[in-house]
Formats: structure tokens, sequence, C-alpha cells
């Protein structure tokens, strides 16, 4: 089979890979749609070391089983794949089981026209959904789970919030539609790049440029930060107000101080946040299919072939897109 293979550091290649090897239970799936996530690109940077190449990337896929329960059907993946049996696993936590591994980190991803992972991980797309936009559901799950997670820990329902949102990447961006389509009182979203901020004014969101025009000090109920560098990390901590609650799902960096006494005198809430449930990902796919989070015109597809160049104009800022989406 044909694959997009990451090689070394800035460097994939377009080539013939082994077929994928079915262990039990697992089913294998013709791959239709896959994006490209934040992580593969951090990976390609050569800033991941569980990422060793030569590897093939990608887990935000959707596709066809071939082999496996119910063959033909058009599924999305949950490409985190756990033991089923800890304690996190039966208590709906399974994202922090420790024998957890994800598709495109040790084992082969779906940067490539197959791929195998089990069954259990399959979840049906309905009937009619475009491919490119169910592969959404992934980024999308992430986003749903960090949001979540903030909810719960607010003081205040998310229809009093005022809300910040830090990245317009595809996270960032279904993050804001997200909090738009929960009724949120107020929703922003910052993104230092002209395209991107043009990409998220155009889906419906009040955009900015945080590097002309910094975001407010200590006015916000809820701060998503969907980048998680040391700079969004302290401006979350400057922007978020007293009693208020960082979403922290970015993860661009993860050296750097933050400001511990603003947290604790003003009983800032930091959550950190890692992936998504299996019913996260459910509540993501309804609501990407059923138009609660608009259009999804905002994405770019191209043929995997090209997706060497992908990597490269995503590297450079040169696309509009909150994501692109490779098709084999």
């Amino acid at each position: 089979m044909k694959a997009l293979i990451y090689t070394a550091t800035e460097a994939t290649e377009y080539r013939d890979a082994p077929a994928p090897t079915q262990g039990a239970g697992d089913a294998l799936v013709k791959v239709e749609a896959v994006g490209i996530c934040g992580s593969d690109m951090h990976a390609w940077h050569g800033h991941d070391p569980r990422r060793v190449p030569p590897l093939i990337l990608g887990h935000e896929a959707c596709g066809t089983v071939l082999d496996g329960p119910d063959p033909g059907a058009r599924v999305v993946f949950n490409p985190l794949i756990t033991c089923g049996a800890c304690e996190f696993c039966q208590t709906g936590r399974s994202n922090l089981c420790a024998g957890r591994e994800l598709i495109g980190m040790r084992r082969p991803g779906a940067f490539a026209e197959r791929v195998a992972l089990p069954a259990r991980n399959l979840i049906p797309v309905p009937a009619g959904m475009d491919p490119a936009k169910a592969a959404l559901t992934e980024p999308c799950a992430t986003a749903w789970h960090g949001l979540a997670l903030a909810a719960r820990a607010s003081w205040r329902p998310i229809p009093e919030c005022r809300t910040l949102v830090i990245g317009g990447g595809s996270v960032g961006l279904l993050g804001g539609l997200i909090l738009k389509s929960w009724g949120a009182r107020g929703v922003r979203l910052a993104e230092t790049n002209r395209l991107r901020r043009e990409t998220a004014a155009a889906a419906g969101l009040e955009v900015f440029d945080p590097l002309a025009v910094p975001a407010e000090s200590a006015e916000y109920d809820l701060v998503l930060d969907a980048v998680g560098a040391a700079a969004t990390r302290a401006a979350a901590i400057a922007a978020v107000r007293p009693g208020g609650v960082i979403s922290h799902v970015g993860l661009q960096d993860w050296a750097g101080a933050f400001d511990a006494r603003t947290l604790t005198l003003s009983e800032v809430t930091l959550i950190g946040v890692y992936t998504y449930t299996d019913a996260d990902l459910r509540a993501s796919l309804a609501a990407l299919h059923d138009g609660r989070l608009g259009k999804l015109d905002w994405i770019e597809e191209r043929p995997l072939a090209e997706g060497g160049q992908a990597f490269h104009d995503l590297h450079a800022g040169r696309t509009p897109a909150a994501k692109i989406i490779l098709r084999p």
C-alpha cells in the first residue's frame, strides 16, 4: 500500500509501505480522510521523542471497514487504544489508562491507504456524512472534553460565562464553535496568523490578534488554551477572572514557569486536558453532523500524495485552513 511516512525531522516520503498487520480483535479499515494534527506537526519538527522515524503518523481519520465487524460500514476512529480493564477504563476515563497507546505514535497511523486498529475503537458515521467532515471528530472531541471539564469546574453556567479561546487551529476553532453552540455569553478567539483569523471570523467567531491588542486582564470566566506554549499560558493566567477556569488543552511546549501566585491568590482552577473519552467522540460526531457547529467549510482537502507539501505549508503559515484533510 501507499503511505506518507515521516522519515526525519521536517521530512516525509510518499512511498510503498507494508500492509497493516491485524492483531486479535483488530479491524482493517480503508482510510478515506485523515487530518494533520498539531501533534503530527510536533513530531515532524522533531520535538516528540515518542514518535521515532520512520513512522506513519496520523490519527484523525474516517474510513470504511474492509475486514472486521460490519464490513462496508463507514467509521471514525477512537485512535486511543487502552487496556479496557483498569480502573480508569472501567469508570469511563479510559484516556487516563496507564497502558494507553495511540495509532501514529509507536504503531502505524492513518496517513496510509489502510490501517488496522481494535474493532472496539470504531464509531459508526451517520449515513451520507462527508468523510472529510467526519474526520474532524477527533479534534472536536479534544475541545469538547476540555470544555466539558471546564464547565464542571466553573462556578457559573456556560451561558453566563465570558470566554476566551487561545489559538485558531482546529481545536481552538472548534472550541469556539462549541462554546457558541452551548450559549456562552461571549466568545472571543485569539490568533496571531492573519489567514486563520479570517477563517475563524468567516465561521462566525469574534477574533483578534493578541500581538496587536492583548486580551483584557482578569475579564474571562473560562479560558481555553488550545496552544499550550509558555506565552499562551501566561496570557491565559492574565486574562482569567478571579475564581475562573483555565482549560489547558494544547501542549506545544512544556517548559517554563507560570504565575502560581495569581492562580493561588485568585483561586483560579487550572485543568490539564488529555484527549477525550469515547462519549466525547460520539457527542462530537453528532454535533458535527447535525449542523450545530456550522458548515465546517474551513477545511482544505489535498491528496495524501501531496501531504509532504501540506506539512511545509502549515509550518510556514501559508494556509488559511484550520485543518488540512488528506485523502488517500
